[in-house]
């Protein structure tokens, strides 16, 4: 063991960024906030811990998301972004973009210090929806009634046995404006993209990403492993 420890530091002193030395943090499925992870869904404090751990490692040069997701909720791309930013203070974090990276997946992007995409990774729908179903019909056919006792007029205003109101629904739409408002603004505090060219929230290939400033280069992971390195050798 002695001697396993006595190679591993030559080699760490002769080559300090070696391969073992750029870290992939991957965040795969749709980004809850919690502890846990799945094959469908990724907790916060999962990917914020893998992430701590990464810069806290002093043998890590360097950090790779590899972000395949669909997004998440604002509130766990948030967290995120504190761990991000913690990791930023210590050393090169760059993200590699998989099948898709929008909406909160991309929000989490935007605070690397740089992004490679596939030509056609769909990325943008940088955006905010909050969707209400309505079964009230369908309960009245099948017979179903519901009596509510609230305190407020809104407290239900989410659950699907009745229609929204019109004042329901313009409180909505102030809180997804806000949240959106939010959004934006952090996402352009570290990337320079004007409202207009995101705020439709569309998605967009990686290819076009470029031209609008949400993209830094076309790579793979390989070539997203090799900018790392290339950055944690110029520090």
């Amino acid at each position: 063991v002695i001697g396993i420890f006595a190679i591993l530091g030559f080699l760490s002193l002769a080559d300090p960024l070696s391969l073992s030395d750029v870290s992939v943090v991957r965040v795969e499925g749709l980004m809850v906030t919690g502890p846990g992870k799945s094959a469908s869904h990724i907790g916060s404090e999962y990917v914020g811990a893998e992430i701590r751990k990464a810069a806290d490692d002093p043998l890590t040069r360097a950090i790779v998301l590899r972000i395949d997701s669909p997004g998440g909720t604002p509130a766990a791309a948030q967290e995120i972004i504190r761990d991000i930013t913690y990791a930023k203070e210590k050393k090169p974090v760059v993200v590699s973009m998989g099948d898709a990276a929008p909406s909160a997946a991309y929000y989490i992007a935007a605070y690397a210090d740089r992004i490679y995409s596939s030509p056609d990774t769909m990325t943008g729908g940088i955006g905010v929806m909050w969707v209400f179903y309505d079964l009230s019909r369908q309960f009245d056919l099948e017979g179903i009634e519901v009596d509510v006792v609230k305190s407020g007029d809104m407290k239900d205003m989410t659950h699907p046995y009745r229609t929204i109101s019109p004042d329901e629904e313009a409180v909505a739409q102030e809180l997804v404006d806000a949240s959106f408002d939010r959004l934006f603004d952090d996402i352009s505090s570290q990337r320079n993209i004007t409202r207009e060219s995101i705020e439709d929230g569309r998605l967009i290939r990686g290819e076009d990403a470029i031209a609008l400033g949400l993209v830094d280069e076309i790579g793979n992971l390989q070539d997203a492993i090799a900018g790392a390195r290339a950055m944690a050798r110029a520090r």
